[in-house]
C-alpha cells in the first residue's frame, strides 16, 4: 500500500472487471448494481495536485484498503435507484439510452435538422419507438462558439416538442441552464432536467430543481461559457471532485441524492487526451454515489481520431465509445444516433447474460 501524506486524499477506482461472478464467489465486486463485475480496486493517492502512489488491492484483501476509502465501498456497491421520468420508471441496472433532440438552428451535430417542433417531435417519437428509455430536448446550442439563446426563445422552441412527446407517454428531459425554462418544460410535460452548468448558470435553477422533485443530471464543465476554463492537470480527478462538490451542493438545496446523475462533460473545455483519460477512469465515478451519464456521442474527438470526419460520419466511433462507457459503468448515454445505440446496447447485454449462464 501506498505511503498517504498528510493531508493527501485518496481515491479508488474499480479495475480488473470480468464476464461473470459466477465461480468467483467473494472474489469479485459488483459495481453499482449495474451487469458489471471487477476483481481489483485501484488506490490513487494524491497530494498538491499530484499523484504520489497507487497500489492495486485484489477485492479478496479490501480490508487493506485506507481507512480513507472504507466510506467509499458502500458507494460503488449500491445500485442505483430507478428514475421516475414523467409517468415513466426508468430502472439503471441496464444501461439505457437517452436520445438527443436539438431543436436549434445551429447545432453540431445536425445543422438544424431538427429545428421545426414537428420535425423535432417526430425525431423524437421514431427514438422513442426505437427503444430510447429518454428523449432529452434541447433549445440551445452548447458548442464551442455559440450565441446565448434568450430563454423566451428557448421556450418557444422546446415547449412545444416537449408538450407533443410527453402527451404521447415519451419519458422527456430537458437540456437546459435556465430556471424559466426549466419551468416552462416541466409544466409541459418533461420530467428531468439536464443542466449542462450542473445548476451553477441560473441561481434559482437548484430551487426549481428541488421544488419539482425531479431527477436532474450535473455535468462538469470548465469556465464561464462551458469551454473555455482552466487547464485539467488530472482530468479524471478533477472531474471526480468537481462534481462531489457539485452533487453535495444540490443535496443541501434539497435535491435528494437518488435523484441526481453526474455526466463526466466529455468535450467540454477538455482535449482528446482529457476525454480519453475520463472515459478510461469513468468507473471512478460511481464513487460519487450517483448514477453516471456519459455524452460523447459525435464529439470532436471522435472525429479528431477517426481522421477528421465530420460529425455525421461519426457513428462508428460513438458506438465505440458507448461500449467502452457501459463495460466501464456508465449508466445512461446520451446518443444522437438512438437506434443504432438501442441495438448496440442490446448486443451488449445479450452477452452480459450468456456471460451468467455459460
Amino acid at each position: 500500500m501506498p505511503a498517504i501524506p498528510p493531508g493527501a486524499k485518496v481515491y479508488l477506482r474499480p479495475e480488473g472487471f470480468v464476464d461473470t461472478p459466477v465461480g468467483n464467489d467473494g472474489q469479485v465486486a459488483r459495481l453499482a448494481g449495474t451487469m458489471l463485475w471487477h476483481a481489483a480496486w485501484e488506490v490513487i493517492v494524491e497530494s498538491g495536485g499530484v499523484r504520489c502512489g497507487r497500489a492495486l488491492v485484489p477485492v479478496t484483501e479490501q480490508d487493506r484498503l485506507p481507512d480513507e476509502v472504507v466510506p467509499l465501498l458502500a458507494r460503488f456497491a449500491a445500485a442505483r435507484a430507478p428514475i421516475t421520468v414523467g409517468q415513466r420508471v426508468i430502472r439503471l441496472d441496464q444501461p439505457q439510452v437517452a436520445g438527443i433532440v436539438n431543436v436549434t438552428p445551429d447545432s453540431f451535430s445536425d445543422g438544424g435538422k431538427a429545428a421545426d417542433p414537428e420535425a423535432a417531435a417526430d425525431a423524437g417519437f421514431a427514438m422513442a419507438e426505437a427503444g430510447a428509455a429518454l428523449v432529452d430536448v434541447g433549445g440551445e446550442s452548447t458548442r464551442p462558439g455559440a450565441t446565448t439563446v434568450w430563454e423566451g426563445d428557448e421556450i418557444a422552441r422546446v415547449v412545444p416538442v416537449v408538450e407533443r412527446l410527453a402527451a404521447s407517454g415519451v419519458a422527456v428531459s430537458i437540456d437546459t441552464r435556465k430556471a424559466a425554462v426549466m419551468e416552462a418544460a416541466l409544466a409541459a410535460g418533461a420530467g428531468l432536467v439536464n443542466d449542462v452548468s450542473a445548476l451553477l448558470h441560473d441561481e434559482r435553477a437548484a430551487e426549481v430543481v428541488a421544488k419539482a422533485g425531479c431527477p436532474v443530471i450535473l455535468m462538469h464543465h470548465s469556465g464561464r461559457n462551458l469551454h473555455d476554463g482552466p487547464k485539467l492537470s488530472d482530468p479524471v480527478i478533477e472531474v471526480y471532485d468537481w462534481l462531489a462538490d457539485r452533487v453535495d451542493a444540490a443535496v443541501a438545496a434539497g435535491i435528494a441524492r437518488e435523484r441526481i446523475i453526474v455526466d463526466p462533460g466529455i468535450g467540454f473545455g477538455k482535449g482528446v487526451a482529457d476525454n480519453l483519460a475520463l472515459l478510461n477512469g469513468l468507473a471512478m465515478l460511481n464513487g460519487i454515489g450517483c448514477a453516471v451519464m456519459l455524452g460523447a456521442s459525435r464529439k470532436r474527438f471522435i472525429g479528431a481520431l477517426a481522421g477528421e470526419v465530420p460529425a455525421d460520419e461519426r457513428l462508428g466511433g460513438s458506438l465505440a465509445v458507448a461500449l467502452h462507457g457501459m463495460a466501464r459503468g456508465a449508466h445512461l448515454l446520451r446518443v444522437h444516433d438512438a437506434a443504432e445505440t438501442v441495438q448496440a446496447v442490446k448486443l451488449w447485454r445479450g452477452m452480459r447474460d450468456q456471460a451468467l449462464v455459460g
